[in-house]
């Protein structure tokens, strides 16, 4: 692939793994807790370059709850009650 490539929603979709319907959302700006994905209009039809998606997965990927990818929990150890452990 190249970095001057122009994707459609379906292929932002497949990447993103959402729906189109939430894709669409995201380029009106109606998705809670990430920027408006910028993308190119022509007549009803969507497309968004691929380092535009990259900068703007890359700009939301700390964002806090209801952004697109909250940080792990990482919960290494687990002591269990009664000291009994499995």
């Amino acid at each position: 692939m190249n970095s001057n490539d122009i994707l459609t929603v379906a292929e932002v979709a497949t990447e993103l793994r959402c729906s189109k319907a939430h894709v669409y959302k995201a380029i009106r700006g109606r998705v809670a807790g990430v920027s408006k994905l910028p993308a190119i209009s022509m007549g009803r039809r969507r497309l968004v370059r691929r380092t535009t998606l990259e900068a703007w997965k890359t700009a939301n990927e700390g964002q806090t709850p209801g952004g697109m990818m909250p940080p792990p929990e990482v919960n290494a150890v687990r002591r269990m009650e009664g000291g009994n452990h499995a």
